[in-house]
């Protein structure tokens, strides 16, 4: 039997083990107080960036720097405590990975080792692994230069470092500028691997072996150990329809791969893009349907940027384990400061009077004027809008009458309805705050109308498809109906450059807005923040609560343990079969979870951390299983 060749592993220091460059940072605390700070560190910085993509040579790079610094030994304790805090990300959570191979990793950096070693020797790294430069200090301290004699202090230093090592085995090179490509070049190692975590040079990735986007990326490629299961960056997501670019931010901090389009998809579209796509962020106007599901390979999550969910088929998602989330509070009051704006302006029959005015007519008169204090407010659906509009419009002094096929509490001294009818008799103004689901179409038609009161004001920021246009159109033409509000509509155009068509346009007292209820700056924030929260719970964690499809679980910290995530019809026996096989190779169940719906049932086991690969085939081979995934 041959013995497996043993590997190195090379570290680049600055913008890869931390996320900064250390001789940039020292400028800004040696700087602390001069007027002239923010120009050198600028300057410095820049240096820094054409030494790394190979502009100028390092030699010169370096001494140009040090030049500007102004720096002293006193100023190198608040540096390390400074880079300490500032480690990569990926490099912190993989500690296992630097215990393991203490022996066999390496830093080659032409940093200097007064402020690296006691950065990585935190993380394991022997002090006599760490080749880099060296200050000269003055008798007062001052940083005066660099040592000479060090192959790190010359063009192509780090080549010159690696060759005089002469290390036998497999060698692996991480870093982010071309000096680190360098010993690739020189044949010195086997690969290249440009770490893009901190920062992106495109003259570096451009000639790698490999773009890692993490540590995580690297070890899971080269089967190291690693402290998560996936790495992030393999985790890709696409938003769609103009998302607030907070979600995006979001995703990107995580580490996840992102794709942007910023209009909506048609079926067959969606079918091609949902390829390899982990996470889909949408809004209203998407539709994912039965067939966009069978083309998902790897779709894991859904984000529905929005209060509705009838867009998406939840009961394709639920048969492919794929977890559905929405933002059923982020844009509430939003859609509720709409409505009451839009009900006082057409109760004062503000469109006829603004748009008379613009054709130049003055028409100063109190006709068909009327305050809302004292008039009756229908809302019909008394969920999380319709309950707050009924607080918001009762402070204003209306009567509030409500019904919903639910059974909910009033609020104030709103009254419930027995039913749609006896509230249509009743009222003098109409609010939909209903869902999409399919008993809803058509909701108000031309019957509805005729049981409202005659002058009646009607208010649509629910649902396109609940109302009959066609109905509403000869309501509003007959003066039963004397002035709406509509935001959505049963066909909407799919971006901003497509023509809105609608019997609605151009007529008396009508409100039409291009479906912004909920299109407010701190609506839309609250729910990028909102529903990336609950999809990255989701994927990180396991963690299910808010789920719109899904059996809801809130799971504890995960600590010293791997999770397993098994996803199966709801089917008896299955649990059973789960602990069968973690007894047939001995292991410890540390927490389990179980929670079904009609449909399918969702169990987490938390077990010890040493098990046996087989385990997971085992696992996977259970009938029924629709999705299994193991987190640690």
């Amino acid at each position: 039997m041959v013995a497996a060749e043993t590997k190195y592993f090379i570290l680049d220091f600055d913008s890869t083990f931390t996320k900064v460059e250390a001789l940039d940072e020292l400028a800004g605390i040696a700087l602390d107080g001069s007027p002239l700070r923010e120009q050198i560190v600028e300057q410095i910085a820049d240096l820094t960036n054409r030494g790394m993509d190979g502009s100028i040579s390092f030699r010169e790079s370096l001494e140009k720097r040090l030049a500007l610094l102004n720096a002293n030994r006193s100023h190198l304790e608040r540096l390390i405590a400074s880079l300490k805090v500032k480690v990569s990300d990926s490099v912190k959570r993989n500690r296992v990975f630097f215990e393991k191979y203490a022996d066999n990793i390496l830093i080659i950096s032409s940093g200097f080792k007064e402020f690296i070693v006691p950065v990585v020797s935190e993380y394991g790294i022997k002090p006599e692994n760490v080749y880099a430069n060296e200050f000269l200090f003055d008798e007062k301290g001052n940083i005066i230069g660099f040592r000479n004699d060090i192959p790190l202090a010359h063009n192509n230093g780090k080549v010159t470092q690696l060759a005089e090592l002469n290390l036998q085995g497999e060698v692996y090179v991480i870093g982010d500028g071309y000096t680190d490509y360098e010993m690739r070049k020189a044949g010195l190692a086997n690969s290249f691997y440009a770490f893009t975590e901190n920062v992106v040079r495109e003259s570096v990735t451009g000639i790698a072996d490999h773009v890692t986007p993490s540590l995580d990326e690297f070890l899971y490629v080269n089967k190291l150990p690693m402290a998560i299961s996936y790495p992030k960056s393999r985790i890709n997501v696409l938003i769609l329809e103009n998302i607030h670019s907070e979600a995006t931010h979001i995703f990107k901090e995580e580490g996840y791969n992102v794709e942007i389009i910023n209009s909506a998809l048609d079926e067959n579209e969606l079918c091609e893009k949902i390829k390899n796509v982990s996470i889909l962020c949408i809004r209203s106007k998407t539709n994912v349907t039965r067939k966009v599901i069978e083309h998902a390979n790897k779709l894991m999550a859904i984000g529905a940027f929005c209060i509705g969910t009838n867009q998406i088929d939840l009961e394709a998602c639920l048969e492919k384990g794929i977890a559905v989330f929405n933002a059923p509070y982020s844009n509430t009051r939003s859609v509720v400061e709409l409505a009451i704006g839009e009900i006082i302006m057409l109760m004062r029959n503000i469109p006829d009077k603004v748009a008379g005015m613009h054709q130049g007519k003055w028409d100063k008169s109190a006709t068909g004027s009327y305050e809302v204090r004292g008039k009756k407010l229908g809302i019909i659906g008394y969920g999380n809008i319709g309950s707050q509009l009924s607080v918001v419009a009762e402070a204003l002094g209306m009567d509030v009458y409500f019904y919903d096929i639910v059974d909910r509490l009033a609020i104030g001294k709103a009254q419930k309805c027995r039913s749609l009818r006896e509230l249509l008799n009743l009222v003098d103004i109409v609010s939909l705050h209903v869902d999409g689901r399919k008993q809803n179409r058509n909701l108000i038609g031309a019957a509805e109308f005729a049981e409202m009161k005659d002058g009646v004001i009607f208010i649509n920021l629910a649902r396109g498809e609940v109302v009959d246009v066609d109905a509403l159109v000869n309501a509003l033409q007959t003066g039963k109906v004397r002035g709406a509000a509509v935001d959505v509509f049963p066909k909407e155009p799919k971006n901003n450059k497509e023509e809105f068509v609608s019997p609605l346009r151009g007529m008396k007292n009508v409100l039409l807005t291009p479906h912004i209820g909920g299109s407010t700056m701190e609506a839309q924030i609250n729910i990028a923040q909102f529903v990336p929260s609950k999809l990255i719970e989701y994927i990180n964690t396991g963690n299910t609560f808010m789920s719109v499809n899904f059996p809801n679980i809130q799971l504890p910290v995960l600590e010293n343990a791997h999770r397993l995530i098994h996803i199966h019809k709801n089917v008896s026996g299955i649990l059973a079969q789960i602990n069968n096989v973690l007894a047939r190779h001995q292991i410890n169940i540390v927490g389990q979870y179980l929670k079904t719906n009609e449909k399918v049932g969702y169990v987490i086991t938390d077990i010890d951390k040493a098990y046996n690969k087989e385990v997971i085939k085992d696992l996977k081979a259970i009938e029924n299983t629709i999705k299994f995934r193991v987190l640690y």
